[in-house]
């Protein structure tokens, strides 16, 4: 992971994060400038940033916002104080309204980034500076510090690009904490394949099988918000296994790049599932991420015990010829 330290100062009123990655500070200082590579990693697991506005100037503002699973926009602003390229740059840091008027009942900071070279590559330092020890207690009580650490430990696969990051890895699953697991994929194929083959029954039934001798019998896809899904698997001639399906409702639908649903095995009282599903295209290839967020611990490490990781790979496999031969 490529943040080695999150500091807080409540005499100095800052919190101070640094990061250590394989890349010159000019490639750092292109991504941190550049609005859409920014947004590929700003936002923490489950709150991707959408950057409206981005004036690189001295007095120039910056509009974003991050949107939960549950399609919650969350707005602030960027006000550029200080611009020291490659080397650094310094924004007032202000939570918003929709408008981007900036809410004075929530913390504005003074955020500085210094880009470093190292002998591996560039170290980061981030720090950002309170008005008060109240206002820094508030941010962290807000999740600022694992928000923020998420989200820089994101900015590596920008870094490397989708294929060097993912490419011949197969399916990758990774713990991220008690309830959050990300699960990622490089498929060879466009975003808006990728897309359709997600949310389409006719493709869906051609690679969503998980294990050999499999079959997807059931498929009704949720097209819009509030719409019911249904999936439904029953095991072939001499496979053993019992037929199961799943069921849930889409809380977030944004072709092609992100589609989140609530998932419950059909007739069991077993806890459901949040997932979140985002799709990310760079030179002909997209990268699959799935977010999942288990309701307990217990409940993470028993669905992860069942081989998921090793049935997904088997499915994403086919998708690759599937998406080959339409």
């Amino acid at each position: 992971m490529p943040v080695t330290e999150v500091t807080t100062d409540a005499e100095a009123l800052t919190m101070t994060l640094t990061a250590e990655f394989p890349a010159p500070i000019e490639r750092l200082w292109e991504v941190f400038t550049d609005p859409r590579q920014l947004e590929r990693f700003w936002g923490p697991p489950g709150y991707p940033a959408t950057f409206t506005s981005f004036d690189l100037t001295v007095g120039g503002r910056a509009r974003y916002h991050m949107t939960s699973p549950q399609g919650e926009k969350y707005h602030a602003t960027w006000e550029f104080l200080e611009l020291d390229g490659p080397r650094s740059f310094t924004v007032l840091d202000s939570f918003a309204d929709e408008d981007g008027k900036v809410n004075e009942e929530l913390p504005t900071s003074r955020m500085t980034l210094v880009f470093e070279p190292t002998a591996t590559g560039s170290r980061l330092e981030s720090v950002t500076r309170f008005t008060s020890a109240e206002a820094l207690e508030q941010v962290v009580a807000m999740g600022m510090i694992e928000g923020t650490t998420m989200a820089m430990d994101q900015l590596g696969r920008v870094l490397e690009g989708l294929r060097a990051y993912a490419q011949g890895k197969g399916t990758q699953t990774e713990i991220l904490d008690d309830t959050h697991v990300r699960i990622t994929r490089l498929i060879e194929g466009p975003i808006d394949l990728v897309w359709r083959a997600h949310h389409e029954p006719e493709l869906l039934k051609k690679w969503m099988l998980g294990p050999d001798g499999w079959s997807l019998v059931e498929c009704e896809v949720a097209s819009e918000v509030g719409a019911k899904y249904r999936y439904v698997w029953e095991p072939g001639e001499g496979v053993e296994g019992e037929r199961f399906g799943f069921d849930g409702e889409a809380l977030l639908i944004e072709p092609p790049r992100r589609a989140v649903t609530t998932e419950h095995m059909t007739g069991t009282d077993y806890p459901g599932t949040l997932n979140d599903l985002n799709l990310e295209e760079e030179d002909g290839a997209t990268l699959i991420t799935l977010f999942i967020e288990y309701p307990d611990k217990e409940t993470r490490d028993i669905v992860l015990a069942t081989g998921m990781t090793e049935g997904m790979e088997s499915s994403y496999a086919r998708l690759e010829g599937v998406l080959a031969a339409v």
